[in-house]
């Protein structure tokens, strides 16, 4: 049985987030985990704080405190080599007692990846004035030039032809594919 490689929270003590990390990648390198264990982050963001001096000074903050990010396999070995790390408690959704952790939804670990800047939402100007087909729904098989994008909604604007005259037709971007 494969398993998928998803994201797992451990917990840790609050303030070791950093170093829990950094042990545990030592651990992934001497244990041989590399095929099971893949990024580690722990999720964070600066902030610019005002000194009651009124000066300025930048602060790196931590995002979820108590918490690393785990993107891995989960196996016997990979489970156990990520829970004997020093310092970490366990994993978030594991009731314990020998039970595997519930990792995170796709969406969840995205939203926060996009906010720390490991991943980008993806763009798609490159498709304007371009030929598209209609993959999915109501108007799969047909074509047209793409009018508009939105990146922030994930839609592009199709003008299609429909009953013999141009329809502007709002597509979802997976909805569609370049020709």
């Amino acid at each position: 049985m494969s398993q998928s490689v998803r994201w797992y929270i451990i917990q840790t003590y609050s303030g070791y987030e950093n170093a829990v990390k950094s042990d545990l990648q030592r651990r992934v390198e001497s244990m041989g985990m590399s095929d099971y264990i893949f990024r580690i982050i722990v999720p964070e963001e600066t902030v610019i704080e005002k000194k009651a001096d009124g000066k300025e000074k930048e602060k790196v903050k931590q995002l979820f405190p108590g918490y690393v990010f785990v993107e891995m396999i989960v196996t016997d070995e990979s489970w156990f080599v990520v829970r004997n790390t020093p310092r970490v408690t366990g994993f978030l959704g594991s009731s314990g007692g020998g039970t595997k952790p519930v990792p995170l939804a796709p969406d969840e670990i995205n939203q926060i990846l996009l906010k720390i800047g490991v991943i980008s939402k993806p763009t798609f100007k490159h498709l304007l004035g371009k030929t598209v087909e209609i993959i999915q729904g109501t108007w799969t098989g047909l074509k047209g030039e793409v009018v508009a994008v939105d990146d922030d909604q994930e839609k592009v604007v199709v003008n299609m032809d429909l009953f013999g005259r141009g329809t502007p037709t709002e597509f979802a971007a997976t909805d569609i594919k370049e020709v």
